[in-house]
């Protein structure tokens, strides 16, 4: 079985080096950057399947390096980091990130969570189609895009791409806030509700949606949210 590869930027030696040492004993493959511009240059090499990312960086603001790999890469996306307020970590989600860890951590906690996005990156893996079509659009899900009907792509981050795909999986069924937490994972509260809110919001704008009428995707106030199209997998 092929070792998952996790990525390494935090601009401290001990942070690598314990995140390394962890992550390697439990059966992983590790490579570890101390800046932005090494770490995005490699990216143009090979792709982790994770990726754990500091925000305070010497050389590149750490949520603009997050919303660009939340966008060009299928990579899920673990934010280490010394900021615990809680806009730092609704911002974080916002831009794309899976889940935010704050420091100081203990390194089972990073290796458990870690495991816990590989499990559900396999488990969505699992899924055969992975092309769904609705309402004159079409979002393929191996590539993070949407395609109108006149073959615009919009490209979507992997973060939209799993609320997405709720949906897409659940047409015309009311989908409860507590439901969202469960089967997207993460830590219920504030954060998590603001950070749904976003990419819905998100998603509702890259599908042309009037947001004060929205006719795909709409909020039943009180009770969670609910996708009106048709869809057909494949």
């Amino acid at each position: 079985m092929t070792q998952a590869h996790v990525a390494i930027l935090d601009d401290e030696p001990e942070i690598r080096r314990m995140l390394s040492e962890a992550l390697e004993e439990a059966g992983f493959r590790t490579t570890s950057y101390a800046r932005a511009t090494e770490f995005e240059a490699a990216l143009k090499r090979t792709t982790p399947d994770v990726c754990l990312v500091d925000l305070g960086l010497p050389d590149r603001d750490g949520l603009a390096v997050v919303h660009r790999l939340a966008l060009e890469s299928g990579a899920a996306i673990i934010i280490i980091s010394g900021r615990a307020q809680v806009q730092d970590r609704v911002t974080g989600l916002e831009l794309g990130a899976d889940d935010y860890i704050i420091k100081p951590f203990e390194p089972a906690e990073v290796v458990a969570r870690v495991r816990a996005r590989l499990r559900k990156a396999r488990t969505e893996g699992d899924r055969t189609a992975q092309i769904a079509r609705f309402n004159g659009w079409t979002a393929e899900f191996d590539r993070y895009v949407l395609i109108d009907q006149a073959g615009t792509e919009v490209p979507f981050s992997h973060a939209e791409g799993e609320v997405l795909r709720l949906f897409l999986e659940s047409p015309k069924r009311l989908i409860s806030r507590a439901q969202m937490q469960e089967m997207l994972g993460g830590a219920a509260g504030d954060s998590f509700d603001r950070a749904m809110d976003v990419r819905i919001s998100r998603l509702r704008t890259k599908l042309g949606e009037d947001p004060k009428n929205p006719r795909l995707i709409k909020t039943i106030y009180g009770a969670g949210y609910i996708f009106l199209g048709d869809v057909n997998w494949g």
